[in-house]
Order: structure tokens, then sequence, then C-alpha cells
């Protein structure tokens, strides 16, 4: 039997999100130089190309959500020079003959899995993939829903959380060549339902014999690397979708089925979330826990400063991400405690219109909708 998650990340992950509807209802330097010459970061190697947005570690991409990070918390010093000694302190370190840096071998492993084919390569992938997910676990220790989601409070209190810690395994994974990314999770191993409660890392894998790889799921809140959740949200036609994934013996998934229509789609008919949508996620967590906003610190004691710094991330959220339908559904929680009843009606109707056309809507959602409606005296 597989271990399941423990109750510390479950109870606070999907409770949290259970409760939400309930309201409705660097790495290493490329050469460290140890005298007075400051180091700086190797440019990433050309890898494999991604199939969904390319936020490799020491790219741009990842720079600027890190540096986002940073200057939100109001931290000095940058996520490179955390992550170069995290990972010489840690010792978990990436192959038999280390180079020393993170980023030496990041791309030793990437010049190796491009050399590999066939069986060979896939372990090769698997066995990256189940490093990170190791690395990740002992250089950040703690979990928190209430500020592990910002990079820079990685560094500052040695807290992370889904969105964070994928992010970083994903950005790891695509620096060693392989084909990563995050998807959101609406239902967990055990089949629990949640309004998207989740962030889980995405591999693509190589394909065996010219065919085309299957998917795999790294989850650092997990205590083993590969996972069966049982519901995500990925990118498809354009477009996000709710879909139940197919897992073969291996931990692989094979395919998807789309939630609600019950159509199938082939692994190579899906990718991970956009990077606009991560920019969104990072600021939906802003929203999501302001101190004295929605469920920030002080749950249940929202203040109106609190709440306009809710929705002023929940708008920026959406504006980032206009189809992420967990900001447009909790903004409308906000704007109806600020007593916005019309603005508040209309923005559940807009997240109810996007779970629609994705696929599936969470029951938190009608929940919502009908409380509003008697408390507005019928009104919609």
């Amino acid at each position: 039997m597989r271990p399941t998650l423990s109750a510390e990340v479950y109870t606070m992950i999907f409770n949290s999100r259970r409760s939400l509807a309930l309201a409705s209802s660097t790495l290493a330097l490329s050469l460290f130089v140890l005298n007075s010459a400051p180091a700086t970061l190797a440019a990433p190697q050309s890898g494999t190309p991604q199939v969904g947005p390319n936020f490799q570690y020491g790219g741009a991409a990842f720079d600027e959500v890190a540096q986002t990070s940073y200057k939100t918390v109001g931290l000095s010093g940058t996520f490179n020079d955390w992550i170069t000694a995290a990972y010489q302190k840690t010792g978990v370190t990436l192959g038999d003959a280390a180079s020393g840096t993170l980023t030496g071998d990041l791309d030793a492993r990437a010049a190796a899995i491009r050399a590999a084919s066939g069986a060979a390569r896939v372990k090769l992938e698997r066995d990256t993939a189940a490093w990170a997910h190791r690395f990740v676990k002992k250089s950040i220790p703690k979990f928190s829903l209430e500020r592990g989601f910002e990079l820079a409070n990685v560094v500052k209190t040695g807290e992370r959380q889904c969105l964070a810690q994928s992010f970083i395994i994903s950005g790891l994974l695509q620096r060693a060549g392989m084909q990563a990314g995050a998807v959101m999770v609406w239902a967990n191993p055990q089949g629990q339902q949640s309004n998207l409660g989740h962030v889980v890392s995405v591999v693509r894998l190589s394909g065996v014999n010219g065919g085309s790889g299957n998917d795999l799921l790294v989850d650092a809140s997990d205590p083993t690397p590969f996972v069966h959740h049982q519901g995500l949200l990925v990118r498809s036609g354009g477009r996000y979708a709710f879909v139940k994934p197919t897992y073969e013996a291996d931990d692989t998934i094979s395919g998807y089925t789309v939630a609600g229509s019950g159509s199938r789609l082939s692994v190579k008919a899906t990718g991970p979330l956009t990077l606009s949508y991560l920019h969104s996620q990072f600021d939906y967590y802003r929203g999501e826990r302001a101190t004295g906003g929605f469920m920030g610190t002080g749950v249940g004691k929202a203040t109106p400063a609190g709440l306009k710094q809710s929705a002023l991330y929940l708008n920026r959220a959406i504006a980032e991400d206009p189809q992420n339908a967990l900001a447009s559904f909790v903004l409308g929680h906000v704007l109806a405690r600020q007593g916005q009843t019309g603005q508040a009606m209309a923005q559940y109707q807009k997240a109810n219109a996007l779970y629609l056309t994705q696929g599936h809507v969470p029951a938190g959602v009608a929940t919502a909708i009908t409380a509003l409606g008697k408390a507005a005296g019928g009104k919609s």
C-alpha cells in the first residue's frame, strides 16, 4: 500500500480549501569564487523544449518570480544565494561525480539525459525527479499555508507551501534538461475533493521506442516523490481543463479523462499550467492570506484594510490570468464581506462560468451563490 500524505499536510491543505467553500460555502553559482570577487550565476544551458512554460532555474522567468517575492516581503539578497548555500549544506547532491555547484550538477545531468535514450533516459529522468523531491524536503523543512507560498519566506523562515515547492522543483528539473511544470489538484489520492486546493509538479517523461512519454507527478508534500492525485487542472486545447488521470503500475499517467464530459485525452494533448497562471496563483495566495484579509492572520477577524489588500491581490491575479476561476471565485467572497452584494454576485457568476468551461464546478460555488442571494433578499 502506498503511504498517504501526513495529517499535517492534507489537514492544512484540503481542509483549508473545504473551509473556503464553506465560507462561500543557485542553485549553485557556476563558478563559486572563494576570494573577494563576487559570484555570478551561470547562464542556463539549452535543454529539452518545454511542453509548457519555460521557467528553468537561473533563467529570467524563474528570477522574476523570486525577485517579486523578495520585493513583496521586503527581503534583501537573492534566492540564488540561498539555494546555492542550501545545496552545499544539505548534502543532497545530484549525481555521483558532483561538481560542487548546483548549476554545475544540473547542467551535467542535462547533458547525461541528452546523451541517453530509451529506458535508460527515462530512468535518469525519474531519478532526477526523486532527487528534487528529497532536496526540497531537506532544505525547506517546514510547511506553512500562511507564509510558505512566498519564495522569500522559504529563505526568511524556512517554510514552504505547495506552489513554492512545485515552482522550485519544476525549475530545477527544467534546468536538468527535463520537461516539467505545475498543475493544480482538485482531488487528492484518496479522492477527497477541494476547490483547487493544492499544486503539484508534473514531469513529461521521454518516450521509449519512439512513443509518447507518460506524465509523472512529483509532490514534496508527500513522503514519497510520486503520487496519484485523482483530479488535476491542466492545460489542453488552448484552455484549462479539469481532468482525472489514468495511472499505471509504475506511477506514471498514461492518459486523462475530462471531468464532466468523460471524453479521453492523450498525454500529449495536455500540458502544465501557463506562466501567466503561475504568476496569477502567487498573487491569489497573497490575496487569500493577507493579514486581516479573507483567510489570513486572524481568520474570522477580517478588517477593512485586510479585505482591501485581499481584493488588490485578487484583482491583480485575475488581470494576470482571467481564466483563473479560483481567484475570481474568492474575489466574490471578499466583495461580499465588504458589503458589495451586487458586485459579489457578478463575480460568483463569472467564476461559475469559468468552472463550467473548464469542466467541473466545485460544490462551494452553488452554495455561495445561493447564500448570497438569500442574504440579498432573494435578488441576484
